[in-house]
């Protein structure tokens, strides 16, 4: 039947370029979408390409952007607009193919291998979707065609903005094999160094590397990895509309000022596990395994995980887990960042199996508890009942990512 055509779509400088169709004024002058200096986040999300061009670059701290440019305009995110945006874009990729997948919210993959009779080739309907998406929008993007997924989203990385490129199989050697390994899709810094540990820094030196060698020194990670690098993924496009169940759910947060003292990292920890496990009561799934990540002043990073004694949804026992990680991780100095992750996720309805020292009960009356909570604030507003260990003044101020931290008139006070 031959190759599939899958196409990546990826809109440039997103956030940025959403903000000059609403203000046309600003493409003139070099712009970057940045987080809060005042709360600690204070990194480029996204720039023009006047800023790009003066050097700056995303993930940046703000001072650091504007030394090398001091003319750049600065203004914070509008993630609402954004996500707006977003779905008109989808909306056009869905007039092409009913298989279209969303990777964050810039980024779609389209299988149009079903669409070439009625809108021409690949290449075609990447030029297509790109000129509607400029005329109707006033976005840009830029599109990889290739025969899977891997090498779409490669491909549209090649030519930024506006542009397409197609990675067919037959320049997979060519033009794929001597980039360097950390272009290719899941692979990080962490993984990144550990491939050159093996001696392996180009995508070509990683196909050409004995699987069970990359097995055994990354795991089934390392085996998909070398798949990607040989061309051989192929994993089919979402249709439009699906929504995949996450394999894992996790919140993290930059606190105002340094966390210092087991009980601040705790108080955190309770405000991003309220909003996690709701999300995985709305995705009827129970987690079997916790994760501790800590960011100290210094911007090191540590992680742990353990797995837990019975899977569950509910806040206290996955704090407690996380807590209990804290003294592997952490020796006293603050903390500018603090984590929380829920993993090896199972549906609500698979049995579940704990030790005969676990008090299972109390744990279900938690989950209940919790449930009828999540029906409270859905139908009286989020801060219509708050747990008393957030009625802190640290904890209140981030009500971005914590937006049950403090209470408002009328609420309820539980722990």
């Amino acid at each position: 039947m031959g190759d599939r055509v899958i196409l990546h779509c990826d809109l440039n400088n997103y956030f940025a370029s959403a903000e000059c169709v609403d203000h046309p004024e600003w493409r003139g002058v070099p712009m970057a979408v940045c987080g809060s200096r005042e709360e600690r986040r204070g990194i480029v999300l996204a720039k023009n390409e006047l800023a790009k061009t003066a050097g700056v670059q995303t993930a940046m701290p703000v001072g650091e952007a504007l030394r090398l440019c001091p003319r750049l305009l600065t203004v914070p995110p509008h993630y609402e607009r954004y996500a707006a945006y977003a779905r008109q874009v989808r909306a056009i990729y869905a007039e092409y193919t009913d298989l279209v997948e969303p990777f964050g919210i810039d980024e779609c993959w389209l299988d149009v291998t079903g669409s070439r009779r009625l809108f021409g080739d690949g290449e075609a309907v990447a030029h297509a979707i790109r000129r509607r998406v400029k005329r109707e929008l006033g976005l840009t993007i830029s599109v990889g065609v290739s025969f899977c997924k891997v090498m779409a989203k490669l491909g549209s990385d090649f030519k930024k903005p506006d542009a397409v490129t197609l990675l067919p199989r037959s320049a997979l050697q060519s033009r794929v094999w001597p980039l360097p390994v950390g272009r290719l899709l899941g692979v990080g810094r962490r993984t990144e160094g550990q491939l050159a540990a093996l001696g392996i820094f180009t995508i070509g030196q990683l196909a050409a590397e004995q699987p069970g060698a990359v097995k055994r020194r990354l795991g089934k990670n390392g085996l998909r990895l070398w798949q990607f690098a040989n061309g051989l993924e192929c994993e089919p496009v979402s249709p439009f509309g699906y929504h995949r169940p996450p394999e894992s759910v996790s919140r993290s947060v930059t606190t105002p000022t340094d966390l210092e003292t087991p009980e601040q990292i705790r108080r955190v920890l309770v405000g991003l596990a309220e909003s996690l496990c709701s999300e995985l009561r709305q995705e009827e799934l129970v987690a079997d395994m916790v994760t501790l990540s800590l960011r100290d002043a210094s911007f090191a990073g540590c992680s742990a995980r353990a797995a837990l004694g019975f899977p569950t949804r509910a806040v206290l026992p996955l704090v407690s887990a996380a807590m209990q990680l804290l003294p592997r991780l952490w020796q006293g100095q603050p903390l500018r960042a603090v984590g929380i992750g829920a993993g090896r996720l199972l549906p609500q309805s698979a049995s579940r199996q704990t030790g005969l020292l676990f008090d299972w009960r109390r744990c279900e009356r938690w989950e209940r508890l919790e449930g009828d909570v999540d029906r409270l604030r859905g139908r009286f507003g989020p801060r219509a009942v708050v747990r008393a260990s957030q009625l802190t003044q640290s904890v209140a101020a981030m009500p971005h990512t914590l937006p049950l931290s403090h209470a408002a008139g009328g609420s309820t006070a539980f722990d």
